[in-house]
């Protein structure tokens, strides 16, 4: 494991379709097996010049092929600390929100994964409200149950919140 911390800004983004679902990818960490699976929002790291909407535009298309998305505003932030690949990361997330009909991802290519991003991504799925909040599995953000439903029902935060999940060990 590295010694050293990435601090960075990164966008994420919560992909709604027509219906509320929400687009969600399964993922695991291919350095440490121990963790198992996850389902995760799209995002990542913002590069040099972009806003958070560019990035979680990019990240969306980068990570799912996804371009007919409408990026909304920035309804969360959290700061998140994380090793993935044997990298320790200490990020500050700007979480989008954005709006698509519902696409067969079984039909598109991401459009530029990083190679452990490739390794790490092992399926998408389009959970609806319900079936997500009936469910035991991780998912990241960590409280995006208990922020979802306002999503789905339309109701946008005038202002980010913060979502960050404390926790004393804080590594995930």
């Amino acid at each position: 494991m590295a010694d050293w911390v990435l601090k960075r800004t990164a966008a994420r983004v919560v992909v709604l379709d027509q219906h509320g679902h929400v687009l969600l990818l399964e993922a695991r960490d291919p350095a440490d097996a121990s963790k198992g699976q996850w389902w995760e929002i799209p995002g990542g790291g913002i590069e040099q010049g972009e806003t958070s909407a560019e990035a979680a535009r990019r990240e969306l298309y980068e990570e799912t092929g996804i371009v007919e998305a409408e990026i909304g505003p920035c309804v969360w932030t959290q700061h998140s600390k994380f090793t993935f690949a044997g990298w320790k990361f200490d990020q500050h997330e700007h979480v989008h929100v954005a709006w698509t009909d519902r696409i067969d991802l079984s039909t598109r290519k991401p459009g530029g994964l990083e190679a452990f991003e490739a390794m790490a991504f092992g399926g998408h799925h389009w959970w609806g409200l319900n079936e997500l909040l009936d469910s035991d599995v991780q998912v990241l953000p960590r409280r995006l149950r208990e922020f979802l439903p306002d999503l789905v029902a339309g109701e946008l935060p005038t202002s980010p919140l913060d979502i960050t999940h404390i926790d004393p060990d804080m590594w995930f």
